[in-house]
């Protein structure tokens, strides 16, 4: 199996750090391989730079269309997630909705524990969209604000760390929530008295599993494949891909 762990931001670095943190899971038999997005944002922070970015995701998905088995949408708010499964016929799996799910399946409730105040509206939409507001327990982060977006979960290791703390009294799983502080609940873990879940690492085991069981991925019901339409404007191998799609 080859899976393509697809960074929407722009920041080659962050999908240096991505790539370490999904090897950590990766199964023997997975071949790992990443793509950094050439437009956008160094990282994706509100829902306008995410419905642009959801745009290269597909343009990408596109472009690479052949060459992976499934896909990993490695940004917290999982643009253009539901987009990719309905024109590919792969698994295609996002970090925030990948480490809901997990965390629904270790505790009762969850909370999101992130790095910027900037975050929060975007992030709590996807618990909305998953419809699991029943069972979360908030965005929390910390009052400090972070410099180098690709040295952020080392600078506010020791603050996100006693805010894990804080906010284990309301949560039975902690999700480090955000692509830049990726790998870093490993560090932390044993001070902190609640799960805690790389979300990275939840669409990395989710993608894998997925592939498993649904190798065309998701291709029935609302997901069933649109009919081909002509485009104008858009790259050829996207444009090639919605002209394709037939019901």
């Amino acid at each position: 199996m080859k899976l393509l762990l697809l960074n929407p931001n722009t920041s080659v670095a962050l999908t240096s750090r991505l790539e370490a943190s999904a090897r950590q899971v990766l199964s023997a038999e997975a071949e790992l391989v990443t793509c950094t997005a050439r437009e956008g944002f160094p990282y994706i922070s509100s829902r306008a730079e995410a419905q642009l970015a959801g745009a290269g995701v597909l343009s990408i998905l596109a472009e690479r269309a052949g060459s992976y088995d499934a896909a990993v949408i490695a940004a917290f708010g999982d643009p253009g997630l539901s987009a990719a499964r309905e024109l590919f016929d792969c698994p295609v799996t996002g970090m925030s909705e990948s480490s809901m799910l997990a965390a629904c399946s270790a505790g009762e409730r969850f909370a999101f524990v992130t790095f910027s105040p900037l975050l929060a509206p975007w992030y709590t939409e996807q618990v909305t969209r998953c419809g699991l507001g029943s069972r979360f327990a908030g965005v929390f982060h910390p009052d400090d604000s972070f410099g180098d977006i690709a040295t952020v979960a080392e600078d506010l290791a020791s603050q996100l760390t006693e805010l894990c703390v804080r906010v284990a009294s309301c949560a039975d799983v902690l999700i480090l929530a955000g692509a830049p502080i990726a790998g870093l609940a490993p560090g932390i873990r044993e001070d902190v008295p609640a799960l805690l879940l790389d979300p990275l690492q939840a669409a990395v085991t989710g993608a894998e599993q997925q592939f498993s069981l649904f190798p065309q991925g998701a291709n029935r019901g609302s997901f069933k494949r649109p009919p081909g339409k002509l485009s104008t404007g858009l790259p050829g191998d996207l444009a090639d891909q919605i002209a394709r799609c037939k019901l």
